[in-house]
């Protein structure tokens, strides 16, 4: 079968030919219909992560969608560059029979496949985490990438009464537009704290009740201030800095809350029902997000612009 192959840290994968796998006891195959590319998989095979380097070669992958022996469509994660062992990048994988989630009828492979781990990150972090109830105003920074995407849509389908979104490009901005954000705040290079604040706090109705947050840096130092008194942050990402300028007497002032949100908390049966969740909103067309296919021999120059950062949209590869 084919697979892409991690063969060096740091570099892109290669498609090989290797063996079929043979699944043991607990074990499933899976033929796969679709995998994304994520951030995750790029950092683990770069040999920086927290996880520390992976044995190489390996297949790269933490999720992915296919169908068993008895065409049942499934979802299913891996631990491939944080654990040894190869990952969703091939044609046919053996993965747990235990981690598999089966999918309703007529899901979209491609779709569930974008949305994945990043929307249970999204859900996790507004519902758990973030204890997001009916009727709040909620502020999603980053609101054009996958997880902001998934966040503005599944906010609302929470209940929240209110919207809104902060966005770097004019492309994502159109984009949480589309997925119905109430208003839509530009994050630009030259933002300080104060500026991006006062932008933020223009289109709030009152005080915001929950921040998402997969930003942090600048970003999540402005949305503090738009926080009403024992208002929630919820961070789940760095993509704007690994530092931010909090400043005191915001925080103390305003009683507020910074937490921490990671899906490895979660157990396997979290993630499964998450999963089951956010696949049924995706099947009746309540939740969507932008993604390209890409077939899996071309894989190498979507991953280097994943890991440059420049993919447009989730790119998914198709074996």
């Amino acid at each position: 079968m084919r697979a892409a192959t991690i063969v060096r840290c740091g570099s892109p994968p290669l498609v090989v030919e290797r063996p079929l796998p043979v699944p043991s006891a607990g074990l499933v195959t899976v033929t796969v219909t679709a995998a994304p590319i994520t951030p995750l998989d790029v950092l683990c095979a770069s040999g920086t992560s927290y996880f520390g380097a992976p044995a190489v070669p390996y297949v790269p992958g933490v999720q992915g969608v296919g169908t068993l022996d008895d065409g049942t469509a499934v979802w299913f994660p891996t631990d491939a560059g944080m654990r040894p062992g190869d990952g969703s990048m091939a044609s046919v994988v053996a993965v747990p029979s235990a981690d598999v989630v089966p999918l309703p009828a007529g899901a979209d492979h491609r779709l569930i496949a974008a949305l994945g781990l990043s929307a249970v990150a999204a859900w996790q972090a507004l519902t758990w985490r973030g204890a997001l109830h009916p009727g709040e105003q909620v502020l999603v920074l980053g609101g054009g990438g996958v997880v902001g995407q998934a966040a503005i849509q599944l906010a609302r389908l929470a209940g929240a009464r209110r919207v809104i979104a902060a966005c770097r490009s004019a492309a994502a901005r159109d984009r949480a537009h589309r997925l119905g954000a109430d208003a839509v705040v530009a994050i630009r290079d030259a933002d300080d704290v104060a500026t991006l604040a006062r932008r933020l706090q223009d289109v709030t109705d009152g005080p915001v009740d929950l921040v998402l947050d997969p930003l942090f840096g600048t970003p999540a130092a402005a949305a503090l201030r738009t926080l009403r008194r024992g208002g929630r942050l919820v961070n789940l990402g760095s993509a704007a800095g690994e530092v931010a300028p909090l400043d005191s007497a915001t925080l103390r002032s305003g009683s507020l809350r910074i937490l921490g949100y990671t899906n490895t908390e979660l157990s396997a049966a979290e993630k499964a029902a998450t999963m089951r969740y956010l696949a049924d909103h995706a099947a009746a067309g309540r939740l969507v997000v932008e993604h390209d296919a890409v077939p899996l021999a071309e894989i190498g120059p979507a991953w280097a612009a994943q890991a440059a950062g420049q993919a447009p949209r989730r790119l998914v590869v198709v074996p």
